[in-house]
């Protein structure tokens, strides 16, 4: 099999695209999508020792799987709605993960503020239930605390009225580097992953099986056909795109939900432990999530009509989480201290019953298989990538009657994965890698592109090189997390950004001019008025 990376595990897009021009190419799979289900798909496929490519229409990551709660969850709420199997299911998916990709995945402590004694004796046991559920893979054991003690833990914390706590332990990851590190464990392993590639139109034998794709290079504008025996269609919000170039006029199979978060500075919640908010004033579950120095507050639950690679907040989503948090913190969060607002769109199976609301439909997912042999994930989430990917090659192989071959992936490492290291290292989500990003910024540490997000040139290189980045979006937004941490300091940064990029990819003035306006664009839309 051809090597995509230069002596140097420099990843070379030109010779990717050479190989997918090649005459009688084939492959086993073809995944299209690269977020968190297309990524576990074809990671499991090419395990297997299938020839697995992947096509990404945008970055990896791009759309919902780099607008996470940046929880690893065996899932409260489904608990709350009695999905047993889910959270079982998602329990044990938490621990593996945190097993295989320990510099991403920690145990954070959760706290639970206890205002009744009715919650007290409810959130209690329903989390001690929450620890046998995950068995030996839980991360901690759940306990009740004192007022006193709440009070220490949760520094800010609305202190009228509070009986308790209760405590519990779950996951907190960073899902865009957990992303990066899937596709390039799928390279190490032999497999295809590219971005920029959008499936423009599917191809079928005579008796209308699916026989490939072909796939639009949104850089150059070129186009490839690409055969495969298998196409996975894991678009996430946007399968029923991909189902509508198989079978046009077909129904909708998923509702669309949108959830929204702002960050903040750490003086708002200063604490370690991030804090549930376990029934909001409508019945949803709020999140505080200690994050990179900053704390994310989120998510909300809306149906919305349309699906969105860049959806924007909705003014009534801002205002819920902003009202909502004034409501527990002593120190009240006002429009103006928002460092960054994202939304993110999430796949739900469409429900039968149509009076169903979205934060009541499962997040289990659906595998279904058209007439062409289309294979289509519905539904998901992080927590749960690898199980979904191993639930997929499993159907592919029963229905194509295929030898069956053993998973691996629940013992597999990710890239970066090293274990212990210190969150206090601003390079500790480069886990393994950042010893040489260290290396190559050796006689330069002070010379931070940005010292409040502890961002250096070489990491805009190291993402270019390395890890596929391709825009000054994709390195601010997803290689580094400065958009979702501070969009105005991301915007500040940007033109120097662009010109280092441009200098890696042979650009022109043109080029870091464009990358600037769409940037400044973009980043303007994270920032509240």
């Amino acid at each position: 099999m051809m090597e995509m990376k230069g002596i140097d595990g420099t990843y070379d897009r030109a010779a990717y695209l050479s190989k997918l021009a090649e005459p009688g190419s084939e492959w086993d799979i073809l995944v299209i999508g690269g977020g968190a289900t297309g990524l576990g798909v074809a990671l499991e496929a090419v395990s297997r020792g299938y020839k697995t490519l992947l096509v990404e229409q945008a970055d990896f990551a791009k759309g919902t799987s780099s607008r996470s709660t940046k929880l690893v969850h065996g899932g409260v709420r489904y608990l709350a709605q009695g999905d047993i199997r889910l959270v079982r299911e998602a329990s044990i998916e938490r621990g593996l993960l945190h097993r295989n990709a320990p510099h991403l995945v920690k145990d954070q402590l959760f706290i639970v503020p206890v205002y009744s004694l009715l919650d007290r004796l409810k959130y209690t046991i329903g989390l001690k239930l929450y620890d046998r559920i995950a068995g030996k893979l839980r991360l901690g054991p759940s306990v009740f605390i004192s007022k006193e003690e709440t009070l220490r833990r949760l520094p800010g914390i609305r202190a009228a009225g509070l009986k308790g706590g209760v405590v519990y332990h779950d996951g907190q990851f960073d899902d865009s580097r957990l992303a990066v590190n899937i596709a390039q464990t799928i390279w190490e392993n032999g497999g295809d992953a590219i971005n920029y590639m959008k499936v423009v139109g599917l191809f079928k034998s005579q008796d209308g099986k699916l026989t490939g794709a072909s796939v639009l290079d949104i850089e150059s504008g070129k186009q490839y056909r690409i055969c495969a025996k298998v196409v996975v269609n894991a678009t996430g919000v946007f399968v029923d795109d991909i189902l509508q170039l198989d079978n046009p006029g077909g129904g909708r199979t998923i509702c669309v939900s949108q959830g929204v978060h702002i960050v903040l500075d750490k003086s708002f919640y200063s604490a370690d432990a991030a804090l549930m908010i376990p029934r909001t004033s409508d019945g949803r579950v709020l999140f505080a999530v200690p994050w990179h120095d900053k704390v994310v507050v989120g998510t909300t639950d809306t149906p919305v009509d349309t699906a969105e690679l860049e959806p924007r907040a909705l003014e009534k989503e801002i205002n819920f989480i902003l009202d909502t948090a004034s409501a527990y913190l002593e120190k009240a969060p006002q429009r103006s201290d928002v460092l960054s607002v994202f939304a993110g769109q999430r796949p739900l199976a469409a429900p039968k019953n149509g009076e169903q609301t979205t934060k009541e439909i499962s997040r289990s997912h659906k595998i279904i298989v058209s007439p062409s042999r289309l294979f289509t994930m519905l539904g998901g989430k992080w927590t749960t990538y690898r199980r979904m990917g191993e639930d997929m090659v499993n159907r592919i192989e029963q229905e194509l009657k295929w030898m069956h071959r053993s998973s691996t992936t629940a013992n597999l490492s990710l890239h970066g994965a090293i274990s212990p290291l210190s969150h206090s290292d601003p390079f500790y989500f480069y886990g393994s890698d950042a010893a040489l990003i260290k290396e190559r910024i050796n006689g330069t540490a002070g010379q931070w592109l940005s010292e409040k997000l502890k961002i250096h040139p070489q990491q805009v290189k190291w993402a270019v090189e390395k890890e596929m980045a391709r825009t000054v979006e994709d390195v601010l937004a997803r290689r580094t997390r400065a958009l979702l941490l501070d969009a105005a300091e991301s915007r500040r940064i940007a033109p120097t950004v662009a010109s280092i990029m441009a200098q890696c990819l042979q650009k022109d003035d043109d080029w870091v001019q464009e990358q600037v306006t769409a940037f400044t664009k973009l980043a303007n839309d994270y920032t509240l008025k």
